[in-house]
Formats: structure tokens, C-alpha cells, sequence
């Protein structure tokens, strides 16, 4: 149980931040050794590309989570409730929308790799094992999202769902898990 309380509070975090790492060490490694011992590594380039991808895929999560994204809060909030709560929904709503499009349409593309495997250059790994962050990314928005609205409903539905309601206390301090 405080391993699943763990992973729902940080494991986008922890991705982020085992992948951004991962992207220093390989970009300091190169300067080192193009710079200090003249010699040109090959798989630097491609494993930060690569965690790049991760890093901000599981960033955008992160932000979904934490209701960090970009909206045009100030605009909703000066609504009326009802109307500022029907914007949220609605805009969610296409979020939502949007990210199964692109679950279905990653997955589609995950098939292709898969029947069709190709190397990456440098690394010479499966091109498959990387870009499976699409459906990854895309379901963790989509899961997020959906524990939003879950703990909003649960604590009231009160003010706007995943922010602060009027009082000041947070609706998202209770988490699924």
C-alpha cells in the first residue's frame, strides 16, 4: 500500500527526473570526450533524444496531475461557478477526447513497430521499446484526468475541479490510493 501511495504521489517525478539525468550524464559525456580526450561517442545523442521524449511526456502528466497546464484560469474563474465549471468540464472533456485519439492512434503505430522492428542507429535497439512513451504519455493524461474529476467528486465537488476552492482548503488532498 505505500508503495502504490509512493507511486500515485511521484512517479512521474521519478521518471522525469531518472530521465533528465540520464540526458546530463550523456551530454556532459560527450563534451568530455570530444573536448578533453578527442574522441566522439556515439550513443550519446540518441539516449538524451530519447529520454528527452520520456522526460516530457511524463512532464505533461506531471502537469496534469497538478493542474499545472496551460488555461486561461483568471478568465475562468471571473465566470460565474456553473459556467466556469461547465468551461473546465468541456475543455477536459476534449482533453480526454484527445488523448484516446492518440492512444488509439499510438497503439496503431506500436503495431507497426512491432511487425515491422527497426534498429535505432547508435544504440541499435528496438525502436519499439522507446516510443511506447506515446501510449504510455497519453494513458497516464488520460488516468490523471480521470482522478481529478474522481477526487473532486469525492471531496464535494466543490469550486473547480483539481484547484483550490473558495475557502482556501485544497480538494486534492486526498489521493485514490
Amino acid at each position: 500500500m505505500a508503495v502504490l501511495r509512493w507511486l500515485e504521489k511521484h512517479f512521474e517525478e521519478a521518471l522525469c527526473c531518472i530521465a533528465l539525468s540520464i540526458i546530463a550524464v550523456a551530454v556532459i559525456s560527450q563534451v568530455l570526450a570530444r573536448y578533453v580526450f578527442e574522441v566522439a561517442l556515439h550513443w550519446t545523442e540518441e539516449t538524451a533524444a530519447i529520454c528527452m521524449v520520456w522526460a516530457v511526456y511524463m512532464g505533461a502528466s506531471l502537469c496534469v496531475r497538478e493542474r499545472f497546464h496551460i488555461r486561461i484560469l483568471v478568465a475562468v474563474q471571473a465566470l460565474p461557478p456553473r459556467v466556469g465549471r461547465y468551461t473546465i468540464f468541456m475543455a477536459d472533456l476534449a482533453w480526454a477526447a484527445f488523448s484516446i485519439i492518440m492512444i488509439r492512434v499510438s497503439w496503431e503505430y506500436l503495431t507497426v513497430l512491432w511487425k515491422f522492428p527497426s534498429r535505432s542507429p547508435s544504440l541499435g535497439i528496438n525502436e519499439f521499446y522507446p516510443q511506447t512513451i506515446l501510449v504510455i504519455g497519453y494513458g497516464l493524461m488520460l488516468a490523471r484526468l480521470i482522478q481529478t474529476y474522481v477526487l473532486w467528486y469525492r471531496n464535494g465537488a466543490h469550486g473547480l475541479p483539481g484547484m483550490l476552492v473558495e475557502d482556501g482548503d485544497a480538494v486534492d488532498e486526498e489521493h485514490l490510493f
